[in-house]
């Protein structure tokens, strides 16, 4: 009986799991719809590449990080600075709960991440973008999107 729990539970999970990912091009027509292509100079390469190297293209991704504040959602955002989580301190500069940062429509998210590359650093704000994404060709993050 265990046995069987444990197996429906597997799969529930991996049902879930792959729900919550995007595919590539579905993520470039969400971001064209919402005027990012181009946003404050980045491209919706940039935009494409931010989104995979954080969460792998996964809308609900949630990641603790040793200092005690929460990345939440597609582009990662962090609990410390940009949104409220209710369990820490948080300056909430895009004043949204975190949990809102894992809906599927990602406006919330867009909106914040609008709000994080508007200041100085831009898109330099995610390690993960200046390591992968930062200087490199990103054109075949577009590859095969159609976005009319």
């Amino acid at each position: 009986m265990t046995r069987v729990l444990r197996i429906t539970v597997a799969c529930c999970l991996l049902v879930i799991n792959q729900a919550t990912r995007m595919h590539r091009c579905e993520l470039a027509r969400v971001l064209y719809k919402n005027e990012l292509d181009g946003y404050e100079g980045y491209s919706l390469n940039d935009w494409i590449c931010l989104a995979f190297v954080e969460s792998k293209f996964n809308v609900s991704k949630i990641n603790e990080n040793a200092d005690g504040s929460t990345d939440y959602g597609i582009f990662q955002i962090n609990s410390h600075y940009w949104c409220n989580n209710y369990q820490s301190h948080s300056e909430n500069y895009c004043h949204v709960d975190c949990e809102d940062l894992l809906e599927p429509d990602l406006i919330s998210s867009i909106n914040c991440a609008k709000k994080i590359i508007s200041g100085q650093r831009g898109m330099r704000n995610w390690l993960e973008w200046r390591l992968h994404c930062a200087g490199r060709p990103l054109s075949h993050w577009m590859t095969g999107c159609h976005l009319r």
